[in-house]
């Protein structure tokens, strides 16, 4: 525009639009409460009344002090900011007013949200519960077949029970309170529901909240951690405690828990981030998108996305592990991948790096446990690289500045490195382009200048909507919970097996959290070995699994043909909404349904084996008992020496 443009007429315009009251009131609240709302219909849903969203009428404040109704443009949901106001207002006991007249409330927990259509849609929808949880006069029934202490057929006693939040949020949280709260309110109206406010901080310093069905109303099927908060520690009590599987680092698997409330979530969500930008490189044609992925240590983030959304190449910390991969080894392979891709005229590509990558590989890993024990003695991070042993100090002045930094960074509480902080994909892009624009120079490569983009996925879809499965998961495993705590259980975690098929066919149960339990032990020389403390420890990626042989499968198609898949955003309804995780899918997990049907084996022969029974019958069971048993003896101690070395 030319410089005698005039722009206050413009500006009269924009003021007297009829928003634009709504607009001032909104932003000067906004900075003081926090009214976040997934805007207009949320993610997007293809079979949803959401698509009928007319425009709405607002309530406001005029300088009259009277309060009137504008209408808003089509599509802008303002409609629950005054309403939601007057429910802080009289939960504190203050008069109804304009919002100018509303002091700054203190940051409390359990406030009432600001819902979106679709957040609003959402909070509606009931779980499903299983056969075994319907039948509320039966109490624990289901705990018979798992578990030999519990007490069956006890009275509906009164409860009193605390709930506290440990370790990072994950989508479908707040459905494992919904699902405490309802299962005691059904076995007995008077039990209570303690959430404790900030996580361990507010179990120590006696902080709760009552949970009430008023309070949950804005919290049903949705994400974050909010309505009580949370910390990332451990507890050591001697109290009654439930566990309840929950981390998006789907980790927490083993032989009893199949998978983990929010891993689910997180995984279409950044699948179909990732299948955006896969979209995005085959119509542009010239960059190739580094992209690393939330997911702590492990690669199961990364694996259950490239089987969702086929990138071209996934980088398993696992795999670097078992084959000992230096970080020149990773970039050769890179490389040599960007270079068939140039011979074929493709000059684009995706590749997945999981967040942990950085610490499977072993020079990496040795530099970062001897920064970190730098860090330990006091030394300040500007005088470590001059106290580095040589072979780790000339790696460590061969990385960019950028990798430096960050290395420095103190570790976490657990002593792993801060692997959000830590930007393996920008490295690897780095010494990627490196090594290709060698090889271009060098006349060996004869595609076009690499390009690379970084990007990484974790905090947006961690404060996802939970996806139905996960909302359904999480609700049931509340249920289970109360289940465990009124048969008098203490130490168990809440379980739910053959997730894969239908909810009318999940198995609840308990396991001892004791039996998830293992120790490691490992030696760093050759003299000494030391023998850790029996924890949880986090589950790898089975390299012999079937969802590892899935990919194995197609690695080769992924790589060279471009069959990017697009799953779409989280759906609600229709098509895509029961679609589970291909992982959970393709693994034959129903540990406690094995144990079962075993038990039925030989209880068949009991029955067949008894006195009275034929020789040729005894002599044949006995034989073949013998040599089940020498088999199973030689595995179990195979599997039990077999223990992890760091």
């Amino acid at each position: 525009m030319g410089g005698d443009f005039c722009y206050e007429p413009l500006l009269r315009l924009i003021q007297s639009s009829p928003g634009f009251d709504v607009i001032l009131v909104f932003r000067e609240n906004s900075a003081a409460y926090d009214l976040f709302s997934i805007p207009f219909r949320g993610i997007a849903q293809w079979d949803e009344v959401l698509f009928d969203y007319k425009t709405k009428e607002v309530e406001f404040a005029g300088e009259d002090g009277d309060w009137h109704k504008k209408k808003m443009f089509k599509g802008v949901n303002m409609v629950n900011v005054i309403s939601s106001y007057n429910r802080y207002k009289k939960r504190l006991g203050t008069r109804t007013v304009s919002i100018d007249d509303v002091a700054p409330l203190p940051l409390h927990f359990g406030i009432p949200r600001e819902l979106s259509p679709l957040q609003q849609l959402r909070s509606e929808y009931h779980p499903e519960l299983p056969p075994c949880l319907q039948v509320p006069s039966t109490l624990a029934h289901f705990l018979r077949e798992t578990v030999s202490d519990a007490h069956i057929e006890l009275p509906s006693v009164r409860c009193r029970v605390g709930i506290v939040l440990c370790g990072r949020q994950a989508p479908g949280g707040h459905n494992v309170i919904w699902g405490l709260f309802e299962a005691l309110k059904v076995h007995n109206a008077k039990s209570t529901l303690l959430g404790f406010l900030g996580g361990s901080e507010g179990l120590f310093a006696q902080k709760t909240l009552k949970i009430t069905d008023e309070i949950l109303q804005t919290y049903k099927n949705q994400g974050g951690y909010d309505l009580l908060g949370r910390t990332k520690d451990q507890i050591k009590t001697t109290e009654q405690v439930v566990g309840v599987p929950v981390t998006t680092n789907g980790d927490l698997k083993n032989q009893f828990v199949e998978a983990n409330v929010g891993f689910d979530t997180i995984c279409k969500v950044n699948s179909h981030l990732i299948s955006n930008v896969c979209t995005d490189a085959l119509s542009a044609e010239k960059y190739y998108y580094f992209i690393r992925l939330m997911g702590r240590k492990h690669s199961h983030v990364a694996l259950e996305c490239t089987l969702q959304s086929h990138p071209n190449m996934v980088i398993l910390g696992e795999e670097v592990t078992a084959s000992k991969l230096t970080i020149f080894d990773i970039t050769k392979q890179i490389c040599d991948a960007v270079q068939a891709r140039a011979e074929q005229d493709k000059n684009h590509g995706v590749i997945l790096i999981p967040e942990g990558l950085v610490e499977c590989i072993p020079e990496l890993y040795a530099l970062l446990k001897e920064i970190h024990g730098l860090l330990k003695e006091g030394v300040h991070a500007d005088n470590i690289s001059s106290q580095l042993s040589p072979w780790s100090s000339a790696l460590f002045e061969f990385l960019p500045p950028f990798i430096k930094k960050q290395l420095l960074l103190h570790p976490e509480s657990d002593d792993s490195a801060q692997l959000s902080q830590i930007e393996t994909e920008k490295l690897l892009a780095y010494l990627v382009e490196s090594e290709m624009n060698k090889r271009l120079k060098e006349g060996t490569y004869k595609g076009k200048k690499f390009n690379a983009i970084c990007l990484f996925f974790g905090y947006q879809a961690r404060g996802s909507l939970p996806s139905k499965f996960d909302c359904d998961y999480a609700y049931v495993l509340g249920h289970v919970c109360y289940h465990i705590l009124a048969a008098g259980l203490n130490g168990y975690m809440a379980t739910v097996t053959n997730l894969k098929s239908p909810v009318n066919k999940w198995k609840c149960g308990a396991a001892p959290i004791s039996a998830m339990m293992t120790v490691k032990r490992w030696s760093q020389n050759s003299g000494s070995t030391s023998i850790g403390r029996p924890v949880i420890h986090p589950a790898s990626v089975d390299l012999k699994g079937k969802a590892y042989e899935l990919l194995r499968q197609n690695a080769q198609k992924f790589l060279m043909e471009d069959i990017y898949r697009n799953p779409g955003p989280l759906q609600y309804d229709g098509p895509g909404a029961d679609a589970k995780a291909v992982s959970l899918c393709v693994e034959d997990q129903d540990y406690m349904g094995r144990i079962k049907k075993l038990q039925e084996y030989l209880d068949q022969v009991r029955t067949i084996v008894k006195p009275g029974c034929s020789q040729d019958v005894l002599k044949a069971a006995l034989s073949v008992m013998a040599s089940v048993t020498d088999v199973l003896t030689t595995i179990s101690s195979s599997s039990t020496s077999g223990q992890q070395y760091a």
